[in-house]
């Protein structure tokens, strides 16, 4: 005789799927559930299930018929295809939950992208941007503070409308005397509208003081691309400076009429000519009165011969040396010594 095998009972109950809605939403579009019988034995198991499905703060606890919000405490209240409505600790909210339905999404026009050329430096317009980033991050340096690294902020799209939220917001991160006040740009151009804020730009906070001209485009945060665009604007703008001087320049000595330039007492502009002393021979002809190359006044002026009547005084240095014989001449003249000897008594 065969042994029989223990007669095993399988559950055949069919699966049955129910519309669930949430307490309290008008907008809320109805979940589909299915309930298995093998893995939701019990109502908590379903109540944990709906908990994963539909979110309501602190779980699902409850749940509610949606037309006369009847409570639901048993598995086998449950009907295929039924709907109801899912709900915390709060009481049932009377809604027409069964005409809910889900809202189709209008026609969105098509925006034409306006995109910058790809051969040209060109900003892309702010306009351009709403249509790509719902907020704007930015990069803010403190005025006259060259040493504090810039501070990234986020600002978001609701606060873009209004320019004061926009200050207000960078002042909770960017601290200048005074409170932030005006955003400049890196070369200290002023920004009064958001609509000019560019996303992952550079700029400048400062309180009631005016703008700091400092190179703040050279901190290292700053990217190697905006350093050295702000480095051609800054020597283009040197050598206009400089242009501008030299046309001052021309412009004023334009001004000056013709015979004040041609006068001996305008002082020209140009290389000083230095003087080099003649060298002077020895004889008459290097004489310090008289001058080896004369001058360009004087080369037209007649030469004044010398008159061998007129008696030039030489200074003492260059007298030449006389040799005196007095004790001769005394010896050989007594008589003339005597005589001067009593001229002398005389005087005293």
């Amino acid at each position: 005789m065969g042994t029989r095998r223990p007669h095993v009972l399988v559950d055949t109950t069919p699966a049955k799927t129910i519309l669930v809605y949430r307490n309290g939403d008008a907008f809320f579009v109805a979940r589909r559930l299915v309930v298995p019988r093998r893995r939701v034995p019990t109502f908590e198991a379903l109540l944990e299930q709906l908990t994963e499905q539909v979110d309501v703060p602190f779980g699902v606890r409850r749940l509610f018929t949606p037309t006369r919000g009847h409570p639901v405490r048993e598995l086998q209240a449950l009907q295929a295809g039924g709907k109801y409505v899912a709900a915390g600790r709060e009481p049932f909210k009377k809604l027409d939950y069964i005409h809910i339905v889900p809202r189709k999404p209008g026609k969105m026009s098509k925006l034409k992208e306006i995109k910058p050329v790809v051969h040209c430096d060109l900003n892309v317009p702010s306009r351009w941007q709403t249509f790509q980033r719902t907020s704007r991050l930015v990069n803010v340096f403190t005025n006259g503070r060259l040493f504090i690294p810039p501070v990234k902020i986020i600002i978001p799209k609701f606060s873009l409308t209004e320019w004061n939220s926009v200050l207000a917001m960078i002042g909770e991160k960017v601290f200048p005397l005074g409170g932030v006040q005006k955003l400049f740009t890196m070369n200290g151009h002023l920004l009064d509208n958001s609509k000019d804020l560019q996303d992952n730009h550079f700029y400048v906070a400062a309180g009631p003081e005016t703008f700091k001209d400092f190179p703040y485009w050279k901190s290292s945060k700053v990217p190697s691309e905006v350093q050295r665009k702000y480095a051609d604007i800054e020597k283009y703008s040197r050598e206009k400076k400089k242009e501008g001087s030299k046309g001052k320049e021309t412009h004023k000595h334009d001004s000056i009429p013709r015979k004040e330039r041609d006068s001996v007492f305008y002082a020209r502009a140009g290389k000083k000519t230095t003087l080099v002393a003649p060298s002077f021979q020895s004889g008459s002809e290097g004489d310090v009165f008289r001058a080896q190359t004369p001058s360009a006044d004087t080369q037209e002026a007649p030469e004044v011969k010398e008159d061998s009547s007129v008696q030039v005084e030489v200074p003492v240095d260059q007298t030449p040396a006389e040799i005196v014989t007095e004790d001769e001449e005394i010896h050989d003249n007594p008589s003339d010594f005597e005589s001067i000897k009593k001229k002398n008594h005389m005087t005293f």
